[in-house]
C-alpha cells in the first residue's frame, strides 16, 4: 500500500464524533477522526515499514501521525529521526502516545528520554516521562538502573509541582508507574507520592485536574496489580 491508499482508508473510517473527541484534547485539522482499533486491519496488511511511516507522519495529518506510529521500524529510526518527529507533535496525544511508545521499543530509548527531560520543553519533557512509563510497564526490572530511577523520584518530588502542565502529568503518571511496575522502588514510590500529595493540572478549555499517585498506587495494590507489566506497548 503506497500512502494515498493508506490515507483514503483512513478517511473512510473516520468518525465526526471521535474527530470532536481529538480536537476537544488538542487535536486540529487535518485530520479524520479514526478510532485506533479500527486501524487493526490495515496495520496487518502493512506490518512494519518504516519508508511509509515517515511519509504518513509528515502528512500532518493526526490520524495518519498515530498510524505511523503503529508501523514504523522503533530500530531503525535514530535520534535526529525522533526528534524530528518530536519536532512535528503538536500536543500529547501525539508526544506521549505515538512519539514516546515508539521510542520506548528502540534501543536509544533512555537515553534520548533523559535529553527530553533535561530539555525544559514542555511536550519534549512530557514524552521523555512518559517513555519511562512505558519502558518501566514492559521490560524488566533489571534493565534499568536502581539510583538512576531514585534519582528520577527525587526530581519528580523536587520540581512536578512547578512544571509544565502536561510535563506534571507525565511525571504523575511516572510516579505512579515506578510504584506499580518496578517493584525495586516501590516503598521509595509510595513514600514520594505521599510528600508530593496531589498534583493540580490545568487543561484548555476543560477542567482542572486533580492528580493523586498516592490513591492511584494503593488501589492498584489492592486489585493485585503489583508488579505488573503489559506484553507490548504498540497496538
Amino acid at each position: 500500500m503506497n500512502v494515498e491508499m493508506v490515507m483514503q482508508e483512513l478517511e473512510d473510517l473516520g468518525k465526526e464524533r471521535t474527530k470532536k473527541m481529538y480536537i476537544s484534547n488538542g487535536a486540529h485539522e487535518p485530520l479524520f477522526g479514526v478510532a485506533t482499533g479500527a486501524m487493526k486491519p490495515i496495520v496487518r496488511k502493512i506490518k512494519i515499514n518504516q519508508d511509509l511511516a515517515e511519509e504518513l507522519y509528515s502528512t500532518g495529518n493526526y490520524d495518519a501521525m498515530y498510524f505511523a506510529g503503529i508501523i514504523a521500524d522503533p530500530k531503525a529510526m535514530t535520534e535526529s529521526d525522533y526528534d524530528r518527529w518530536m519536532d512535528a507533535a503538536y500536543f500529547y496525544m501525539l508526544s506521549d502516545y505515538v512519539v514516546a511508545v515508539t521510542l520506548s521499543e528502540s534501543d536509544i530509548a533512555q537515553e534520548v528520554s533523559d535529553k527530553w527531560i533535561a530539555s525544559g520543553e514542555e511536550l519534549r519533557m512530557s514524552a521523555g516521562w512518559s517513555c519511562y512509563c512505558w519502558l518501566l510497564g514492559n521490560r524488566k526490572d533489571v534493565e534499568f538502573s536502581e539510583s538512576k530511577i531514585s534519582d528520577m523520584l527525587d526530581l519528580v518530588k523536587n520540581t512536578i509541582h512547578e512544571s509544565p502542565e502536561r510535563t506534571k502529568s507525565a511525571m504523575n503518571n511516572f510516579l505512579y508507574t515506578v510504584g506499580i511496575s518496578y517493584l525495586p522502588l516501590h516503598e521509595k514510590a509510595v513514600e514520594t507520592a505521599k510528600a508530593i500529595g496531589i498534583v493540580e493540572v490545568k487543561r484548555d478549555k476543560k477542567k482542572t485536574s486533580f492528580l493523586n499517585a498516592y490513591e492511584s498506587i494503593q488501589k492498584e495494590v489492592g486489585r493485585g496489580r503489583l508488579g505488573f507489566k503489559r506484553k507490548h506497548v504498540r497496538c
